[in-house]
């Protein structure tokens, strides 16, 4: 028996192989520019082949095994297709067919977050990276996110924050402080009106004493010194600084004057003032002169002319 391989090569089978490949029509190119496409049914057939392809391409991308020339190629491949398929999706809309963009696949990142990767150009999406591409060197670092650095409040962001609250004058608002200071307040209160009562007391049994001329008692006198020093403690203090400042001044006044250069006594100073009346009837005496000789000499000349 003859073996599959010669039987495929034999004049008829090579025949009815030729004529079926005659039947068959043309196997068509998908069109360079997607605008060149004027049927809706056959824009939908160019997408689904390239989403077809894109399939075939990122099953292959999953292989860490390929290396990373092999991977970076097929991603950049994938890439291409995609910009395709946006081509043609933008021209099924034009033909009046549906918006497939609106659904279109996020990329994510190794954990599967959904990462938003703009395309400068503000046309279509950006570059995308694809399975095993993903943990190329460098693309790492791409998806990984920056560490948030705090940033320092300014001083007016802190001033901003402070009202009302900040400065304690909220602090009766929550009840919380009323609840604590009540009892207190009555007690201190009480307290206050008590030792005002006791004193006034004191005071009418002090003058009810002096009135009468009796002599008061030991407690009776302890009292009346303790009402009497408090109002005296006051004029003492104001007359012992009082005291205190006259001594100072005259403590002042008994410094000597010390003097670093010779002073002029009385004779001195009438000698010097005398001289200078001299000098000064002096000087007038001379510039008198001096101005009726200019007088005679203009007079002179006149004459002689």
């Amino acid at each position: 028996m003859a073996r599959n391989e010669e039987k495929a090569q034999s004049m008829l089978n090579r025949f009815i192989t030729m004529k079926q490949e005659e039947k068959r029509k043309p196997k068509e190119r998908r069109p360079y520019l997607a605008s060149e496409c004027r049927d809706l049914a056959e824009a939908h057939r160019w997408r689904s082949e390239i989403l077809r392809e894109i399939g075939v391409k990122v099953a292959e991308i999953q292989n860490e095994g390929l290396g990373e020339h092999r991977l970076r190629d097929l991603n950049d491949e994938i890439n291409k297709l995609l910009r395709e398929r946006v081509h043609w999706e933008r021209r099924i809309v034009e033909l009046g067919g549906p918006n497939y963009t609106k659904n279109s696949a996020k990329m994510t990142d190794l954990e599967g977050n959904i990462v938003d990767v703009p395309n400068p150009s503000g046309r279509g999406p950006g570059y995308r990276y694809f399975g095993a591409a993903k943990k190329l060197p460098g693309v790492r670092d791409l998806f990984e996110k920056p560490p948030e650095i705090k940033k320092l409040r300014s001083r007016y962001d802190i001033y901003k924050r402070i009202d009302a609250s900040y400065y304690g004058y909220r602090d009766d608002e929550d009840g919380i402080l009323e609840k604590l200071e009540g009892p207190a307040e009555a007690e201190m209160r009480e307290s206050a009106v008590a030792e005002w009562r006791r004193m006034e007391q004191i005071r009418r049994e002090a003058r009810k004493a002096v009135k009468s001329g009796e002599v008061a008692s030991v407690g009776t006198a302890a009292s009346a010194t303790e009402i009497l020093f408090e109002g005296v403690e006051d004029v003492v203090e104001e007359e012992r600084r009082m005291e205190r400042e006259r001594e100072e001044r005259e403590r002042s006044k008994e410094k000597e004057f010390v003097v670093h250069v010779p002073l002029p006594d009385e004779k001195e100073i009438e000698r010097m003032v005398v001289e200078k009346k001299k000098m000064e009837l002096l000087s007038k005496y001379t510039s008198d002169m001096l101005l009726e000789e200019q007088l005679e000499a203009k007079a002179m000349l006149n004459v002689q002319r």
